[in-house]
């Protein structure tokens, strides 16, 4: 369940911190009672950029196919990165 927080909570900040920590989930700050802000540990954030990367470099492979891009045979592109990189 969604760790939902009003702004004022903010004042708190140790508290907040280790909230999200210790829940490693998103903490969600209303004010006025509508979604305001998120909050989450900077570990949480890095594995969301590192998911996000990853979508995003196959949502362009994707879009490169949709758009009549060469494929490579798996075999040989590994073949070819082997002896760039181990000779």
């Amino acid at each position: 369940m969604p760790e939902i927080k009003p702004i004022r909570d903010l004042r708190n900040t140790s508290e907040i911190s280790e909230l999200a920590h210790r829940v490693q989930e998103p903490i969600f700050i209303t004010k006025n009672g509508y979604s305001d802000l998120v909050v989450m540990s900077a570990e949480l954030y890095d594995r969301f950029v590192s998911i996000l990367k990853v979508d995003m470099a196959i949502f362009e492979a994707e879009t490169e196919l949709e758009n009549g891009a060469d494929t490579l045979d798996a075999r040989k592109a590994f073949e070819k990165l082997d002896k760039r990189y181990y000779g």
